[in-house]
């Protein structure tokens, strides 16, 4: 709470500054030479109109550097907050740019623990970025399409029990990073009664002081099962749309668009964004190819090709239809 505290005060000081600048400059008078004098006169918002016509502008050079080092201070601030849980936050780092993540000797020793409890290198993605960059694997025409403006809101839920910590923590942060804010209405974390610890509150407290008021978290009071969970978080959820996904996922820049677009065409359907793999063992991102998801008559899913009238259209930004039984 002291940590908040601070930053709503020097937010408060900074935006007091910045007001009692602009109206220090926009209370000055011209200052007209004594005869004799060699100075013209001087008026500040002439002086800042010929500024703004040559390109720039000292007012608003001053108030963005003014601006640049709060937002400098609140990220300190903030970036504190995941340091007290041993985890890192930035673009920069191991993993960045979706490469493998590799640790040193001794750390490998210190990893075979978590690796065998969580089924991934836990140790190892605490070393990773909450924020690391991943590659864009979209094809070309995918990044060319323009989409309305008044694309509905979608709340995204994530589901996990006795997930790692930084993995869910870096769900959320991608969610956050590459998702528009006006599309998104919220981020719903539902816990179905995990046991672990780093879970409660040290999960609660981080992501109501990182993102307040955006990311909700509902607990179970006993396990209900991946469907009763994802019900709950649906019951939470007050976006026009709901996304459900897994508490370990990476989301890339403009992933979004092209799901709400869909589903404002047509409310009815489901959409399923493609999706690329993570290693579990460095963390490396896989691009898989084209591909549908279908699922066999016992509803297992399974990547397939698409079908071929997808292909001879020849254009890879087309969606491609969900396939049952297979």
């Amino acid at each position: 709470m002291a940590s908040l505290r601070r930053v709503k005060v020097l937010l408060v000081l900074n935006l007091i500054a910045v007001a009692g600048f602009v109206l220090f400059l926009a209370k000055c008078r011209p200052i007209t030479a004594k005869s004799g004098d060699s100075f013209h006169d001087v008026h500040p918002r002439a002086e800042v109109a010929n500024l703004t016509a040559h390109g720039g502008s000292s007012i608003q050079d001053a108030v963005l550097k003014r601006l640049s080092l709060l937002e400098d201070i609140v990220y300190r601030q903030l970036n504190g907050l995941s340091k007290s849980l041993g985890l890192i936050e930035g673009y920069g780092g191991r993993g960045k740019g979706g490469l493998p993540a590799t640790l040193s000797p001794e750390e490998e020793e210190k990893a075979k623990g978590p690796h065998e409890k969580y089924g991934y290198n836990s140790y190892l993605s605490e070393k990773i970025s909450l924020d690391r960059s991943i590659p864009d694997y979209r094809p070309t025409k995918c990044k060319e399409l323009k989409y309305a403006k008044d694309l509905p809101q979608i709340s995204i839920i994530f589901i996990f029990v006795n997930e790692a910590l930084s993995v869910i923590l870096r769900s959320v942060h991608s969610a956050v990073n590459h998702t528009p804010a006006q599309l998104l209405k919220e981020i719903i974390l539902v816990d179905d009664n995990s046991d672990e610890e780093e879970l409660k509150a040290p999960l609660e407290e981080y992501v109501n002081k990182r993102y307040p008021g955006l990311v909700k978290v509902v607990r179970n009071q006993k396990r209900e099962g991946l469907i009763r969970a994802r019900i709950e978080g649906w019951k939470a959820a007050t976006g026009q749309v709901t996304g459900f996904f897994d508490a370990h996922v990476e989301f890339t820049a403009g992933w979004a668009e092209p799901v709400l677009s869909r589903i404002q065409e047509n409310h009815k359907r489901v959409i399923l964004p493609s999706i690329d793999n993570i290693k579990q063992d460095n963390f490396e991102v896989q691009r898989y190819e084209n591909s549908a998801h279908g699922y066999s008559w016992e509803l297992w899913c399974m990547y397939i090709s698409p079908p071929k009238d997808w292909w001879d259209a020849g254009d890879p930004s087309l969606p491609i239809r969900y396939v049952l039984g297979c």
